[in-house]
This record gives structure tokens, C-alpha cells and sequence, in this order.
């Protein structure tokens, strides 16, 4: 398989999760879009990595990978308690929070 294919992909799940970003009102469906846009950039990665033959894309995708672990935590934490709390967990209805 050529490079370009594995760039095309990282390129369209970008995209996908960056307009999952900015149009969803869901907290839950933005937590999945983020994840989106880290998986992508780990195929990025990947891909830069077997081409150059260095192992140290291998490595950031797995800090990536750990990163997007503890996100996935703590977001889900937030969203259980503000679900909690507010019986909604739209982010058109969190206003309140702002300082």
C-alpha cells in the first residue's frame, strides 16, 4: 500500500472528527469526535513512520494512545456527573459554567 492511502484516511477521519467538534450539541458525541482526530493523526504517524523506517512515530502514537486513554476518563467522569446533576448533558446548556 502507497503512503498517500494511509494520509488520504488520516486526512478524511480529521476532517470527520473536526466537523463532529464543531456541529454536535452532544457532550458524548464531541468526546468521540476528539477521538476521532487522535486516531487519525496516530495513522498519520504510523504511516510517516514505516516509510522513514524510524521507530519514533511508533512511539508518539503510543503517548497518544495513553493520552487519549486519560481524555476518554475524565471526560467520561464530567459528562456522568453533569448528567448527574442536570439530567441533560447538552453543551448548549452548559452556559452556566463559563467564569
Amino acid at each position: 500500500m502507497l503512503i498517500s492511502e494511509f494520509l488520504l484516511l488520516g486526512a478524511v477521519l480529521f476532517c470527520i472528527g473536526v466537523y463532529g467538534v464543531i456541529v454536535r450539541k452532544n457532550a458524548v458525541l464531541v468526546l468521540m469526535s476528539i477521538e476521532l482526530i487522535l486516531n487519525s493523526v496516530n495513522i498519520n504517524l504510523l504511516a510517516f513512520s514505516l516509510k522513514y523506517n524510524d521507530i519514533s512515530g511508533q512511539t508518539f502514537a503510543l503517548y497518544i494512545i495513553a493520552v487519549a486513554a486519560a481524555e476518554v476518563g475524565v471526560g467520561l467522569a464530567l459528562v456522568l456527573l453533569i448528567y448527574r446533576n442536570k439530567r441533560n448533558i447538552s453543551l448548549d446548556e452548559l452556559s452556566e459554567m463559563k467564569g
